[in-house]
């Protein structure tokens, strides 16, 4: 979580929530279920009722986790973009040229996706609080120019082709959320499939002959 967010300051709500560590994985469950459902239905059709019997629970169980569905969301973005981060951190400890660690980079997202479910998709959050909005945006917009860099860097180390790295991180990060989305119903699909076109398509144009 970027420093000085504190959810809890942008939940509308003084109820106690769970804080064992047992509540914590519990937690992880309902946050891994709804972010699930959220991606298939959108935010508006997604009920806690269907959230909550996916985990065989009454939704009323879940408001002793999270207050409201606006504040499940919340942290649905929240884990989303930790996982994000870490990814990018791991990827970057790694060294390397551009061209290098946008390939690790992706196949890391995709193996994230298979071992941690799927990610909250980043395009749409207009249902969360102004302050919960801004507070996802500006985490956003910090992991955005991270992987700008690996652009960057390959622009300047002759891996990657001329091009503008702010539009190509939100075409392979676009790319990246609808694969996730329509590519699983793809028989025998495995990631390293999803790799190979994700080459064929993107990376073969960025690489620099």
């Amino acid at each position: 979580m970027p420093k000085g967010l504190d959810p809890a300051a942008l939940v509308d709500d003084a109820r106690p929530l769970a804080q064992s560590r047992k509540s914590e994985q519990k937690r992880a469950e309902i946050l891994g279920a709804a972010i699930k459902i959220i991606n298939a239905k959108g935010f508006a059709a997604a009920t806690m009722t269907e959230i909550g019997a996916a985990l065989g629970l009454r939704d009323a169980a879940l408001y002793y986790y999270f207050p409201n569905k606006q504040a499940l969301a919340f942290a649905g973005h929240q884990r989303s973009l930790e996982r994000f981060e870490a990814i990018l951190v791991r990827v970057e400890a790694g060294g390397g040229m551009g061209l290098c660690k946008l390939r690790r980079f992706l196949k890391a997202v995709l193996d994230d996706g298979v071992e941690n479910g799927p990610q909250l998709y980043f395009g749409d959050h207009s249902y969360l609080e102004p302050a919960q909005q801004a507070a996802i945006e500006g985490w956003t917009a910090r992991l955005r120019l991270r992987l700008e860099r690996f652009l960057e860097e390959g622009l300047a180390d002759g891996t990657i082709a001329p091009c503008e790295p702010a539009l190509v991180v939100q075409l392979l990060v676009g790319m990246l959320i609808w694969l996730t989305q329509w590519a699983p119903g793809t028989p025998g699909l495995t990631n390293e499939r999803l790799l190979e076109a994700i080459e064929t398509t993107a990376l073969q144009g960025l690489a620099k002959a």
